[in-house]
């Protein structure tokens, strides 16, 4: 499934314009990311038509909510099955857990750590102490115990996490090439080959494809590099 570690994040509500970037990079990438924005537009019916490219894909819902609910929303999601699919670890260990034993057996189930929109700040301003990473190894430990399949991750924090859960399976989205402009929302970022080197399995990248001049063209560009 994760012969090309390059997923493209298809963060767009309209399906003719996701179909088409995704027939445009299809033979670049290693699968699609379809987050909340799509989801929330087009539904299973969507997801189920993006599936049509044959790709893997990694349904980027973040589910946050009690252990029950939870469940009931991911067996819900279970005839599409979804290479991946997102939760928040902040949900804690039940819910974790429950999200696990509720979803297909073949889908990976990863917890969101801390968003690479947030900082030190941002964390204290939540009432969680300490940094990003310690923020993030608090977290790597409770997901690893819930059962879990793995999570995602800055890539300044994916050398740590991947030290205390080595066989975990590690998403780092906040993937910019060394030669694209930085976003104000996004504020650990990592090139796709330092955030490989440092522990990846799969690299999570957006703009830098989607909205380039030639979406094909920046994905082969990408590719090359790792």
């Amino acid at each position: 499934m994760m012969t090309r570690p390059i997923y493209v994040a298809i963060d767009t509500p309209d399906l003719d314009h996701a179909k088409a970037l995704a027939a445009k990079v299809r033979n670049h990438v290693g699968g699609l990311k379809l987050g909340l924005e799509f989801f929330l537009a087009n539904g299973r019916a969507g997801v189920r038509e993006m599936a049509g490219f044959d790709l893997p894909i990694f349904l980027d819902l973040k589910l946050h909510d009690i252990p029950n609910t939870v469940a009931k929303a991911i067996q819900t999601l279970r005839p599409l099955e979804p290479a991946i699919l997102t939760v928040h670890a902040a949900g804690g260990r039940a819910m974790l857990e429950d999200a696990k034993a509720s979803a297909p057996l073949g889908t990976k189930v990863v917890a969101v750590t801390v968003l690479t929109s947030l900082d030190t700040d941002d964390l204290a301003a939540i009432g969680v102490r300490g940094d990003p990473h310690e923020q993030v190894a608090r977290l790597t430990m409770l997901a690893r115990e819930a059962g879990i399949d793995g999570l995602v991750c800055s890539g300044h924090e994916v050398a740590a996490a991947r030290k205390l859960w080595p066989e975990g399976f590690f998403v780092v989205p906040g993937v910019r090439p060394a030669s694209a402009n930085s976003n104000a929302d996004q504020k650990r970022v990592m090139t796709p080959r330092a955030a490989l080197d440092a522990g990846a399995s799969i690299l999570v990248i957006g703009r830098p494809i989607t909205q380039a001049d030639d979406p094909d063209a920046a994905a082969r560009a990408i590719e090359a590099t790792i």
